[in-house]
């Protein structure tokens, strides 16, 4: 089904050459949008292009979104390629799984300029052509932006930042038209998890949880179109996180006792299981 709301839109979306980028990426090229796409791997990019409805109606951009020079440049080559952004989608981050007290700290700070500054930087430099067109931005975040996660704490960090940065921003714009979404879309199946850091900052290399069972990247796709052409606010999809986040409202101490115990069964988890 293609819905009128896409059609000739500019949406940037960032972490695009796979998981929910790629997923977001082909559904809204499907729809007739303009496309960019955004990622470190311009051969990835580039091949996903000749793959897509309209190839030229897509531009690919080489981006480190933790290189502030990197996100000033994306916006700048979607200005000089389409003359205006209707939506920018901050998708692109890292993972990682290590208890705090083992933790790199170059780890958490990876995560924070990926996650965070990657989200920050790419959204200062969008913003005046956003409330020029009254578009929509949108920061991909999770569960563990809701709650924190044990063996996860610059992701949740990160994820925590994003929420209060993005809810600040609409607020400061209610008046200028801006829509501004902060998107939790649960475990969704993607390589996230393979690529997810370490305690020493190597990438973990598997997933420890069943992908099979998760959403899939293409229905996130899916969702969060359904977002944003209703300019929600907030959108916690999966009923496990809308649980997880109403209980630790009224029961938090509970929330706390049922996280350490889901995360200690993980496959080779970090927490240390204990009684």
């Amino acid at each position: 089904m293609k819905y009128k709301y896409f059609i000739d839109k500019v949406i940037i979306v960032t972490g695009a050459s796979s998981g929910i980028g790629l997923a977001s990426v082909k559904f809204f090229a499907s729809q007739g949008a303009k496309v960019v796409m955004a990622a470190r791997s311009i051969d990835k990019l580039e091949q996903i292009k000749t793959e897509l409805p309209s190839p030229d109606d897509v531009l690919c951009v080489k981006t480190d979104v933790s290189v502030e020079t990197d996100c000033k440049n994306l916006i700048e080559e979607t200005i000089k390629r389409f003359g205006r952004i209707d939506i920018l989608v901050n998708n692109a981050g890292i993972s990682m799984r290590a208890m705090f007290i083992d933790l790199d700290l170059d780890v958490s700070r990876r995560l924070m300029d990926t996650n965070f500054w990657g989200t920050v930087y790419c959204t200062k430099y969008a913003l005046p052509y956003l409330l020029e067109s009254k578009g929509s931005v949108v920061g991909v975040i999770s569960t563990a932006g809701h709650i924190g996660l044990p063996g996860r704490t610059g992701y949740s960090a990160s994820k925590f930042a994003i929420r209060g940065f993005l809810n600040t921003l609409r607020v400061e714009h209610r008046y200028d038209g801006l829509h501004v979404m902060v998107f939790a879309p649960g475990f969704t199946a993607s390589n996230i998890r393979n690529v997810a850091l370490l305690a020493d900052g190597s990438p973990q290399g598997m997933t420890p949880r069943n992908e099979e069972k998760m959403m899939t990247a293409e229905r996130v796709a899916k969702r969060m179109a359904y977002g944003l052409r209703h300019h929600k606010n907030e959108m916690l999809l999966t009923p496990m996180g809308k649980m997880t986040k109403f209980f630790n409202f009224v029961l938090p101490k509970f929330v706390e006792w049922v996280e350490y115990k889901m995360m200690a069964k993980e496959p080779e988890s970090p927490i240390k299981k204990k009684k």
